[in-house]
């Protein structure tokens, strides 16, 4: 509960699909997966920790009870292997990538990798969010009080321009708003699942989109091709040790410590789209959301609002650390509306999950959105409510029941980055400006790998009156 002005008010439950009591029907099921795949968790997987779907040519189970998850992606992993439609979706320009390689290239390429998202290196990056947030701030106020625009659209921009500062310093070759508009196609196509997919026919078999697909992806590789070439010239007139200093000069350098081998050419273009599709959006769709629900909840704006004028005027070294309100909120709002919203592997052998028989080629689905939302793991599941992350009330989240960025060895390798990006940031938005949602506006979540407000975020922006650091690198 929430105390407002001397009054008590409930917690506010934002919007989300009201699920179905009876499953759905194979063509109704079809038909919703093409549409919003969020609408097609029926009731029973709130409230069953596994639940088991017969599919034409496999079973399927739902599994939301943390030790079976434990079990799934820690313990045992090595028997639960990436899926045909999983490896469908991440080989659409990823297949050389981190999240897509396995066995040694994946130990090899994490091995590489790890240094450049350390804690140590992502602290650095504090005063380049705050300069990209800077240039927000100038943008927003040169449109005048009370503006209307679409602010999931600006989050958008403003993590293209995080990565610009922090990944590739030397820019991202390209107009941002097309950009953003070539990521909302590409997460579009790769996120339709359809009953080609669920019938198992092969990857062969063309896809509605492939075409599309491949003029997004053929984009993208365009301005990587161009970000690379431009980088290898610059340091190819410096010493070994200098360079600017991004994260794109370490990933060109990195070494295996075992071999002394370089990532390939391939390897290298497939992890700078993972950095920008998973960077620029999923880190964008939090800052949304949290936004969003902030408009809705009057004493958290507050709370938020009165730690960032403290927080925001002391020193720059420690600044995600101290804002504990701040982050309390972004993590509730990757708990109603993750990232990605399920995600799936296939049994190599039989197993128990459980106590639950599960054969081989079995399907395993783990969503995030349903185990967040899960009755036997969460009070008030479908509430806004930070306070659960508070230091007070943080320890009775268990490890398990809270996957936003995945968990155990394939654990997202950028999620510190994402969630310092995303708290600095909402701290110094939500000093800066008032944000209401426009009164006509309808918000709905849709699931396109990543989960987006459906129809953007129309919103009403007014500076306020505040300190502000200065604008810098204008």
């Amino acid at each position: 509960m929430l105390r407002i002005d001397g009054d008590i008010a409930q917690n506010y439950c934002p919007p989300a699909p009201q699920p179905p009591e009876a499953r759905l029907r194979l063509f109704r099921l079809l038909a919703t997966l093409k549409r919003n795949p969020l609408e097609c968790w029926s009731a029973e997987f709130f409230r069953e920790p596994i639940a088991r779907v017969g599919l034409p040519f496999t079973d399927a189970f739902l599994v939301h009870d943390p030790a079976a998850i434990r079990h799934v992606l820690v313990d045992n992993a090595d028997n639960y292997r990436k899926d045909p439609i999983q490896r469908r979706i991440l080989a659409s320009g990823l297949a050389d990538g981190l999240l897509s390689v396995e066995d040694a290239r994946w130990e090899t390429q994490r091995r590489m990798l790890a240094p450049l998202f350390a804690r140590r290196a992502v602290a650095t990056f504090t005063e380049a969010i705050l300069t990209a947030v800077d240039r927000l701030t100038a943008r927003w106020r040169s449109r005048g009080p009370g503006a209307a625009f679409d602010v999931a659209a600006e989050m958008a921009l403003l993590t293209l321009d995080v990565l610009a500062l922090t990944i590739f310093s030397d820019g991202i070759a390209g107009d941002y708003d097309a950009f953003r508009s070539a990521m909302n196609a590409y997460f579009a196509v790769i996120g339709r699942i359809g009953a080609l997919d669920l019938l198992g026919v092969p990857q062969s078999v063309p896809r509605p989109g492939r075409a599309r697909l491949r003029r997004t992806l053929d984009y993208f590789e365009g301005i990587i091709d161009r970000i690379i070439d431009t980088r290898r010239r610059v340091l190819a007139g410096l010493p070994p040790g200098e360079g600017p200093s991004d994260l794109l000069t370490p990933l060109l350098r990195a070494l295996d410590p075992s071999t002394g081998q370089s990532l390939s050419l391939a390897e290298v273009r497939s992890n700078i789209l993972t950095f920008l599709s998973a960077g620029h959006e999923t880190t964008a769709n939090a800052l949304s959301w949290s936004i969003f629900l902030l408009s809705q909840s009057p004493d958290w704006r507050y709370r938020v609002r009165e730690e960032a004028a403290r927080e925001l005027a002391g020193p720059v070294e420690g600044l995600t650390d101290r804002l504990v309100v701040t982050r309390a909120v972004v993590e509730e709002a990757l708990r109603l509306y993750p990232p990605i919203a399920a995600l799936s592997r296939m049994t190599k052998d039989a197993d128990m999950l459980g106590g639950v028989a599960v054969k081989p080629r079995s399907l395993i689905v783990i969503a995030p959105y349903v185990l967040h939302r899960h009755l036997l793991l969460w009070e008030q599941p479908n509430a806004f409510d930070p306070a659960r992350f508070m230091p007070a009330r943080r320890g009775t989240i268990g490890r398990f029941a809270y996957l936003p960025f995945g968990i155990g060895p394939r654990i997202c390798i950028g999620a510190s980055f994402a969630l310092q990006e995303a708290t600095i940031a909402l701290a110094a938005l939500m000093q800066r400006f008032d944000i209401m949602l426009s009164p006509d506006a309808k918000v709905w979540p849709l699931q396109k790998i990543t989960l987006r407000p459906e129809s953007g975020l129309p919103m009403r922006v007014t500076p306020r009156d505040c300190g502000e650091r200065p604008v810098l690198h204008e």
